[in-house]
């Protein structure tokens, strides 16, 4: 158990032992080697580095030096990757046997590796993380600290201002101006229905009932989208800060995260982190001394993508069968075991800890009119540079795909971009400069979602590409209504008769009829949105 004093002393020291990270003229003789250990870099044998970094630094008594597991740094398409700070110095794509000369060359002799330098897209060799043009759009507040902190070490997160949010709510703000302050800044759901975060916080704290939840819905079921699971790995700490806040907001004392099983490292983190924050006291019972008590526990789900849906997460958690349940009544006043219950994706606790300490205008201040803030977006298929990105809502899409992304592979032209995920849709090419926002979007028939973004070049074909997402949505069907159970195994049949040559007019008169009745009659969210086609 530790005081909040003995916080503040840990944020204070912690921080100045750490600034090299931050700070890169930091006049010190001391490096630290950054490594990621996301999914996609541990994949590549990360983890084998790291423990090759650490056997080369023993053996050759480089006391100065440390080396640090990371979350994710975003640029996905050069890992396994390795930073070496204060000079920022950026390698991709290291291997295991690589480590010896790195320390050799950089860390003795004090020259760079140049062969393990990134090349940009122009092919110019990049010695800065920050000099890539990959981050030079980019804003990043939920994925702020991944790639800079060691997600296993509750200090790191302290001295990076971690838990300071919850000290400043706990001890100077009451519930309504939480709220007030969520509210103002215009954060919507970032899980992809894109409802106002402090309007769901408020009608919470307002329902009735002595006994209330808070849930981060962390199932993240999109094919291709790796958002949640990021920031899981990276910075597990932020989501339990937000869900405090969040359960002193609304005035609930326990909480839930629902994060599927395929997850194993984001498992593994977010569950030592509730252990560290336990021993220091920051969850549990009467925390500070302020008699707000909270506590987090982890439920796994086994991989179904309705469960992304909040309230068969609910019955998920509950013990039965996902299977989403009619609304009204919604889960803020009958949730969880009948209590009102407050639900969140991870993404959209992230960006909590950061309106509170920085307050709503400067939040509000970015992103557009209606869609405030930032988005983080999975970015995959045929581009350049996949990835991890977050932009500011308003982005153009051409300025992802190119200016982020780096471009088509191989000259090929862009054709579409897939968003929203099966329930999602597609932007064509002449909508490349359309802005990534909620309400642009929904205009040309596509949606947010929750960050999956698929770019296609002219070699794909579209109907193909319908036909996978409906194959997918037939498998996970939970089979509670007809108009999904059936519909969507009707709408494949007449697809796979279409790729087969075999197709007519009036199977296309039959598809937007299925689309139009399966969006109406459904009842989750996750129906098709091909009722809109957007070309």
């Amino acid at each position: 158990m530790k005081s909040l004093e003995e916080i503040k002393k840990i944020r204070e020291e912690k921080r100045k032992e750490l600034d090299l990270r931050v700070n890169l003229k930091a006049d010190c003789h001391e490096k630290h080697i950054l490594v990621c250990r996301g999914t996609g870099c541990t994949s590549s044998k990360s983890e084998d580095i790291i423990k090759r970094f650490r056997e080369l630094v023993k053996e050759k008594g480089l006391d100065n030096v440390k080396i640090i597991q990371t979350g994710c740094f975003g640029l996905c398409a050069k890992g396994p990757i390795v930073i070496i700070r204060p000079e920022d110095t950026f390698y991709a794509m290291v291997k295991v046997d690589d480590c010896e000369e790195i320390i050799n060359t950089h860390l003795i002799e004090g020259k760079l590796v140049d062969r393990l330098l990134c090349k940009d897209v122009d092919g110019t060799l990049v010695k800065k993380l920050d000099d890539l043009s990959f981050y030079k759009k980019q804003e990043r507040i939920a994925l702020k600290n991944c790639g800079k902190i060691d997600p296993e070490n509750i200090d790191e997160y302290i001295a990076f201002d971690g838990y300071k949010a919850l000290e400043k709510v706990l001890l100077n703000m009451s519930q309504d101006e939480v709220i007030e302050e969520v509210t103002k800044s215009g954060l919507r759901g970032r899980g992809g229905a894109g409802f106002p975060t402090g309007k769901k916080w408020e009608f919470t704290k307002m329902a009735k009932g002595e006994q209330k939840y808070v849930v981060c819905n962390a199932d993240e079921g999109d094919p291709g989208a790796f958002m949640d699971r990021s920031i899981l790995e990276g910075d597990p700490h932020s989501v339990i800060e937000a869900m405090m806040i969040a359960g002193y907001a609304v005035g609930a004392n326990r909480g839930y995260i629902y994060v599927r099983a395929e997850y194993p490292i984001a498992v593994q983190r977010f569950g030592k982190a509730i252990k560290q924050a336990r021993e220091y006291g920051i969850l549990g019972d009467n925390i500070w001394n302020t008699g707000f008590s909270f506590d987090i526990d982890i439920r796994l789900g086994a991989g179904a993508f309705v469960c992304g849906e909040e309230t068969a997460l609910l019955e998920s958690i509950e013990g039965r069968s996902g299977r989403p349940r009619l609304k009204p009544p919604f889960p803020a006043n009958v949730g969880l075991w009948q209590k009102p219950t407050l639900i969140n994706n991870v993404e959209t606790y992230a960006n909590i800890t950061k309106i509170i300490l920085n307050g709503a205008d400067w939040y509000s201040s970015i992103g557009t009119e209606k869609s405030k803030g930032t988005k983080v977006f999975a970015l995959g298929g045929n581009v350049v540079n996949t990835g991890l990105v977050e932009v500011p809502m308003g982005t153009t899409l051409r300025e992802i795909v190119y200016d982020i992304g780096g471009g088509i592979p191989n000259g090929r032209d862009f054709k579409a971009a897939q968003t929203g995920g099966p329930s999602g849709g597609c932007i064509p090419k002449e909508y490349l400069d359309i802005p990534i926002d909620y309400e642009s979007l929904s205009s040309i028939g596509s949606m947010m979602g929750s960050g999956g973004l698929i770019v296609m070049d002219d070699t794909k074909c579209m109907v193909n590409l319908a036909k996978f997402y409906l194959g997918f949505t037939v498998d996970e069907s939970c089979g509670k209504c007809t108009p999904c159970r059936i519909g969507t195994k009707r709408m494949l049949e007449i697809l796979e008769k279409i790729t087969q040559g075999e197709g007519n007019e009036e199977d296309l008169k039959k598809l937007e009829d299925l689309c139009e009745n399966i969006r109406n009659a459904s009842v989750c969210g996750l129906r098709s949105n091909s009722s809109k086609p957007s070309n």
